[in-house]
């Protein structure tokens, strides 16, 4: 085999000056140990539970340890001959080292990149083009040549061409995507990652060793990437193994999540489950109850669905646990908690339309079926008897039995959300009202300079508003007084009537209840109904003259 060396070259003596016997030997040292390290790793790859991860990281130790191998007998062969065989096969391994570090790098971080049949293959085109460079070079020369060297010991000197530094910088672009995969990882990740980034930035330094080799003399120009792997796979597998596995777990979601171990310790959270909950800032270490107590409860429930407050609303999050393993054994429970708002709200909506739909049957078939009942007999007498009397009860169950669907369809509208809102003045939207009202003897106070508007629907407001006066009118008879005020958070209805006695303060607002003979008990179910519809909060309590008094929160 001719080889592009200098004419002459002899077999080089394996003995170098006794001045350069330890620089010799650290380098042949440190390869043959990194060599050592990434093959003696490859068993301890098996406790990698995901399987795509394992596959990347075995390979990468494969390629890494073949590459240091390599270097081992490029500095170790007795002729120039051998030298220059174990240096190419160095050139190739090193660049397929590649091809599994960013398969490792999208695996671990949750990617799907490394599936790409596409990218795989252009991958795979680029490398043999290389390779058919190096493999070709003694023909060529166009990616290096070798000489006899004799410092810093006797060697076989390899000086780059320019495609050799074409090839690494492709290289290195790629290692850098792989980085960039990994560095996005550990800021999304909510933890301590820091013993793990300063392991992954020891794969890096030997880049620095690399650029030096070319332009520093007294330093071999080869690569010593392998190296950088081989600390980060001990680094990996004998000290942060655990803390490499939960970073995996915790960043392959979008969702919150959380990795717990069997005694409900908080081991890993990412940012999601972090900007969530906020208490668990600092909490790694702590049982997951002290600073998430909800969440822990939610765990035992057999619906697991947990309610949180996200900037003012309120979102619901599906809680699911699955063991997290490493190897054969369990070492604990990923938590992940899925946003179900739509479909939980969605939920309640048929819940509370169900419910809705179940006081109108029994309404129906309760209110509805006494007059409905008494028109029958009348009418029936009136048919038998010719007497016309008769139908003045019929008449009277008739208008009953009208006012009873009209406010049946009153609350099941009034209840739909509100779209479109405006600016209401109080004050003005109260005698507005007011004029609506069969007031009799009744009379209506203003809180003197009212100054309250609310954001609302004009019109539903104003029913509302109206039925606490017919509440007021009915309940307090035809000479009370009505008073409407500002309170810190909204407005108030108030009365000087008999007022409400405390035992049926939260009852008045359920559709159907009443204590006049003659209502229907829907007047109140409306109210409630609009506030609801509104997002807002009302209340029952005693005013001061001593009647009933509505407070509605509106803010």
């Amino acid at each position: 085999m001719m080889l592009p060396v200098n004419p002459g070259l002899q077999p080089i003596q394996m003995l170098p000056p006794l001045s350069s016997s330890a620089l010799y030997g650290a380098y042949v040292f440190a390869f043959a140990a990194a060599a050592v390290l990434c093959f003696g790793m490859l068993r301890r790859t098996r406790r990698i539970e995901h399987e795509d991860t394992r596959r990347g990281i075995f390979w990468l130790l494969v390629t890494s340890g073949g590459w240091a191998a390599a270097h081992v007998g490029y500095l170790t062969m007795p002729t120039p001959d051998l030298q220059y065989v174990f240096y190419v096969i160095g050139l190739v391994v090193g660049l397929a080292s590649v091809g599994p570090w960013l398969y490792f790098c999208a695996a671990y971080t949750g990617r799907q990149v490394h599936h790409n049949s596409a990218a795989r293959k252009g991958l795979l085109v680029v490398f043999l083009a290389f390779v058919a460079v190096k493999v070709t070079n003694p023909i060529h020369n166009w990616y290096f040549v070798a000489e006899e060297a004799n410092t810093p010991f006797v060697y076989l000197q390899v000086s780059h061409r320019p495609l050799h530094w074409i090839a690494m910088g492709l290289a290195y672009a790629l290692a850098f995507v792989g980085f960039f995969m990994l560095f996005e990882l550990f800021i999304r990740v909510n933890s301590d990652t820091r013993p793990l980034f300063a392991l992954l930035s020891l794969t890096g330094i030997p880049v620095v060793f690399d650029v030096m080799g070319a332009i520093v003399p007294g330093i071999l120009d080869i690569t010593y990437s392998s190296i950088g792997v081989a600390v980060f796979a001990v680094g990996v597998f004998s000290t942060y193994f655990d803390r490499f596995q939960y970073v995996r777990v915790t960043g392959e979601s979008t969702d919150p999540i959380l990795v717990v171990d069997d005694g409900r310790e908080i081991r890993d959270f990412n940012t999601r489950a972090g900007d969530l909950f906020p208490s668990l800032s600092g909490a790694i270490g702590k049982p997951l109850s002290d600073p998430v107590p909800a969440l822990a409860d939610t765990m035992e429930e057999s619906d697991p669905i947990i309610e949180v407050e996200v900037d003012g609303t309120n979102r619901y999050y599906n809680v699911t646990s699955n063991p997290f393993t490493m190897g054969s054994a369990e070492m604990g429970h990923s938590v992940v908690l899925t946003d179900v708002t739509e479909r939980e709200q969605y939920r309640q909506e048929l819940e509370a339309k169900n419910e809705k739909l179940e006081q109108f049957a029994s309404i129906v078939s309760h209110d509805l079926r006494n007059p409905l009942q008494v028109a029958k007999g009348r009418t029936e007498l009136a048919l038998e008897s010719e007497d016309t009397d008769h139908l003045e009860p019929v008449v009277r169950a008739h208008e009953r039995m009208e006012q009873l669907i009209e406010e049946m369809l009153t609350l099941a509208r009034e209840g739909m959300s509100i779209d479109d809102t405006e600016r209401v003045d109080i004050a003005a939207l109260a005698e507005q009202a007011w004029r609506m009202i069969a007031a009799d003897q009744a009379a209506l106070s203003v809180e003197d300079d009212l100054e309250c508007t609310v954001s609302a629907d004009p019109e539903r407001l104003q029913q509302l508003v109206e039925n606490l006066f017919r509440n007021a009118i009915e309940h307090g008879g035809d000479d009370v007084v009505i008073s409407v005020g500002a309170t810190a958070d909204g407005f108030y209805v108030a009365d000087d009537g008999d007022g409400i006695p405390e035992d049926e303060r939260e009852d008045v607002f359920d559709a159907g209840f009443t204590t006049a003979a003659d209502g229907t008990g829907f007047g109140l179910a409306i109210v409630s109904e609009i506030v609801d519809a509104h997002d807002w909060e009302i209340r029952a309590t005693e005013g001061d003259a001593g009647g009933a008094r509505f407070e509605i929160r509106t803010e």
